[in-house]
């Protein structure tokens, strides 16, 4: 009656936990929320106001399928004086969040059989993306030990001629390392396309940001870029993203969303835009108050027997070691989780080399990472 593909698409696990959690919530049992990279600000007034305005002026109709040009324009001038390189406003397709830019490549990209290089451990979903387009995951090791930088030796060597794409994730999801261009020019230098999903970049707590490859996708580079408005101004629910691509790739993609997505959210749009304008200091003020809860998160953690080697140069996530608690982290994210009453994720969720490791999001205020922390002891001390 159903499709085998749709039967080979796992959970979510970090999901089904909320889910469970929310169950806890609507019994009375106020759960502290670690578990999904929610943040818990409100959206900046000047994307509210820019997206209320676009209802009072009936803009809630059919964009241009790549996305508004204006907006194309201002992304185009965002990589060009923010962060140093050029790319073409023709080169810019405006997506129903990183989300719906990395189904148009899956789709770009694949024939059935064909596979796309995954980091282990990596965002939970990276695989299910592949697997819905008829396609196969195989993964290279991302280690702890190294700082959860990618070593490019271990990578390449599992290239073969089925290699359609590496993706990237740089900060990272879930281990918030920063990976370097150096790493790319080892993929280029193998012929395999790179997908860089840079949605965490804005988001990094030491003196560099993470390096761009926007202007090698400009330069006709045999690359792929993801970013959006989720995470750097707490647009998740508004769903607005963007891709950008070589030339020689844009009329696929564009025939591609046309009619898998026709386009994006003209209102979402409205508000990208105004993110993108007049949003820098909302999104500065949000990357001081993670930093912040970074540190809180990683002592705390640390000081309960967590492992925590390497602090995350980016994003609102920690990976921490819980081999001493329990080897099965899906079990012991449910324990924890009824037990304790803090959601966390499992490491399972995000690949192999999840396995043993519990993701924590920082993403939620300061009062909930201290209950949090407060609940893990005392749930520690009872055990």
């Amino acid at each position: 009656m159903y499709s085998n593909l749709s039967g080979a698409i796992l959970p979510f696990r970090a999901m089904d936990v909320l889910e469970r959690a929310l169950e806890h919530d609507r019994c009375g049992r106020a759960i502290a929320h670690l578990e999904v990279g929610e943040p818990d600000f409100d959206v900046p007034d000047c994307v509210r106001s820019a997206m209320e305005q676009a209802l009072r002026d009936g803009g809630t109709h059919y964009t241009h399928s790549l996305g508004e040009l204006e907006l194309r324009e201002e992304i185009a001038s965002y990589y060009s004086m923010v962060r140093g390189c050029e790319v073409s406003p023709s080169q810019i397709v405006v997506t129903a969040g990183t989300s719906g830019g990395l189904l148009l490549l899956m789709r770009l990209l694949l024939d059935p059989g064909d596979e796309v290089l995954l980091p282990d451990p990596g965002y939970a979903c990276y695989p299910n993306f592949v697997v819905s387009s008829a396609g196969a995951v195989r993964r290279f090791p991302v280690r702890e030990a190294a700082g959860w930088k990618i070593h490019p030796s271990e990578a390449v060597d599992r290239i073969t001629p089925r290699t359609r794409a590496v993706l990237l994730n740089s900060p990272s999801n879930p281990t918030g390392a920063s990976q370097s261009v150096s790493c790319v020019d080892s993929f280029l230098d193998a012929a395999v396309p790179v997908i860089s999903d840079e949605i965490y970049q804005g988001l990094e707590y030491g003196a560099d940001r993470a390096p761009t490859l926007a202007g090698l996708a400009g330069a006709e580079a045999p690359v792929f870029v993801l970013d959006g408005c989720s995470k750097r101004w707490a647009m998740t629910g508004i769903r607005v993203g963007w891709l950008v691509a070589p030339r020689s790739a844009m009329r696929r993609l564009q025939s591609l969303q046309q009619n898998l997505f026709i386009c994006a959210s003209s209102v979402a749009q409205a508000g990208a835009l105004a993110a993108l304008r007049f949003g820098a200091c909302d999104a500065e003020r949000m990357r001081l108050e993670y930093a912040r809860r970074r540190d809180l998160l990683v002592d705390g953690l640390r000081r309960l027997g967590f492992s925590v080697p390497h602090a995350p140069d980016g994003a609102y996530y920690i990976l921490a070691g819980a081999h001493h608690l329990d080897g099965n982290s899906l079990r012991l994210a449910f324990r924890i989780l009824d037990e304790a009453a803090v959601g966390v994720g499992p490491g399972i969720d995000f690949g192999p080399g999840g396995e043993g490791y519990l993701r924590f999001s920082y993403a939620a205020s300061v009062e909930t990472l201290e209950l949090g922390l407060a609940r893990l002891q005392a749930w520690l001390e009872r055990r």
